[in-house]
């Protein structure tokens, strides 16, 4: 070693720093820092493989008691929140609905019966009127005259034929003497036979005036409401007038037409030929509140070729004047019910590859999956031949999350009620075990048909 020179040492003075004892404080560092970051490596590694990423973020949420991993059933306690409501054993109307048209059951223009000066009308626009009711009146006073005229012309020919059954009376006397020829007793003869025609000529005549005189003063022929008025008063009408004067409209009873697809018929038909009365309901344009209910009349005698629909007659009392003539309303015809169905609501039902089938709950809170059998759909409730039984509870909500033996933590909705209409699994038949179809329309109505909805 040699000797160290002036600049080697530090100007303060001190003890001389070596190379080999500079190394040595910066080598320890170093595999501490390496340690360091292996550890927190294996905290990592050790944290993320034990836990999801949602967990991770919230670990709180993965302490909390009751919860479990993502694995679903059968891995930790994990418990889905659904709504489930209970099934019930009852009754299900088969109801076919289409859209129909208010229409009066009669129809009258009231005319003027003669040609006149309009000089009353006794109507209010809008008023309800009877039968025989004064409407209108036209001025008498030309057919008074015509019946005074024909009133002096038979008191005339009256009097002419009295002096000729008098005179004939005389030549029969003269004839038996000898004192007039045949020809004369006759002549006379044929003269009252003249008279006797002037009579009823003139009888006719008085007639006539007597009528005209009737149709001056117009009345209404049927019971209904008035429409608005067509001819004011101090116009001249005439018998062949197009317009009228008004128009009487009969509102009690009323008649509905609506039509249905032709697979409806044969049912509709067969209850028609057995006498069966059937209901029938209208509702408004939304199809949401009921109108009025009445009685299915008659169908018609043919199918129409361009739509594949026939059309019914119904009618309604209309005690409340509800219906009104050219009203669009929706009609649910009656046609069947199905009893001792299982009804649950139709939130229920899902479908997949292995059918229809719901998430039935039992009493441990776990889903179990059973396969049922529709018989009948509506639009907020579904009747059941199989599969569930009365009484037990299914998912109504939340069955996205859930599979074959799911802790749930039910919270239930109101009880599966029959709905006031409904529509056969098969469209017109009612026979168990059919498909089901879902008609989508208001909780509180029944379903659409296919003149007015869908069927499958």
């Amino acid at each position: 070693m040699g000797q160290l020179n002036s600049m080697d040492l530090p100007e303060s003075g001190g003890h001389v720093r070596t190379d080999a004892s500079a190394d040595k404080p910066s080598k320890s560092l170093w595999w501490l820092g390496a340690l360091v970051v292996a550890g927190l490596a294996l905290g990592v590694w050790y944290f993320r493989g034990g836990r999801t990423p949602s967990e991770a973020a919230n670990p709180s949420a993965a302490a909390a008691p009751g919860r479990g991993g993502r694995g679903g059933p059968g891995m930790g306690n994990f418990s889905v929140p659904v709504v489930a409501a209970a099934a019930q054993k009852g009754d299900l109307p088969v109801y076919f609905n289409g859209l129909g048209t208010a229409t009066a059951f009669n129809t009258v223009t009231v005319r003027s019966g003669v040609d006149g000066q309009l000089i009353n009308v006794a109507f209010r626009e809008g008023q309800y009127v009877h039968e025989g009711d004064l409407l209108a009146q036209v001025d008498p006073r030309p057919f008074e005259v015509q019946l005074e005229q024909a009133q002096g012309l038979l008191t005339k020919d009256q009097a002419q034929h009295k002096d000729a059954e008098a005179n004939l009376e005389r030549y029969k006397l003269l004839f038996k003497e000898g004192v007039i020829p045949q020809q004369q007793l006759d002549t006379q003869a044929a003269l009252v036979g003249q008279f006797d025609g002037a009579i009823k000529s003139d009888q006719s005549q008085i007639d006539n005036a007597k009528l005209q005189l009737t149709y001056s003063r117009i009345t209404a022929p049927i019971s209904g409401r008035v429409g608005l008025r067509l001819v004011d008063p101090g116009n001249i009408v005439h018998a062949n007038d197009t317009n009228g004067i008004v128009v009487i409209t009969q509102l009690q009873p009323i008649a509905v037409l609506f039509s249905l697809p032709q697979d409806d018929l044969p049912q509709v038909n067969t209850k028609l030929r057995a006498g069966v009365q059937l209901n029938v309901e209208a509702y408004d344009r939304d199809d949401t509140t009921k109108i009025a209910a009445g009685k299915l009349l008659t169908i018609d005698n043919q199918i129409d070729p361009t739509t594949g629909t026939y059309k019914l007659k119904s009618i309604f009392n209309n005690s409340d004047n509800a219906l009104f003539p050219n009203q669009f309303v929706n009609i649910h015809l009656l046609v069947d019910t199905m009893r001792n169905l299982i009804i649950v609501p139709a939130s229920a039902i899902q479908r997949g590859p292995q059918g229809t089938y719901v998430y039935a709950v039992g009493a441990d809170n776990t889903v179990k999956i059973r396969t049922v059998t529709v018989a009948l759909t509506t639009a907020n409730s579904v009747g059941l031949i199989g599969g569930v039984n009365a009484g037990d509870v299914v998912v109504v909500d939340g069955q996205d999350k859930l599979q074959d033996g799911s802790k749930v933590t039910p919270t239930m909705a109101g009880a599966a009620g029959g709905s006031r209409g409904a529509r056969s699994a098969s469209g017109s038949s009612t026979s168990p075990g059919a498909p089901g179809n879902s008609n989508a329309s208001p909780a509180s109505r029944p379903p659409r048909a296919q003149s007015g909805g869908s069927r499958r």
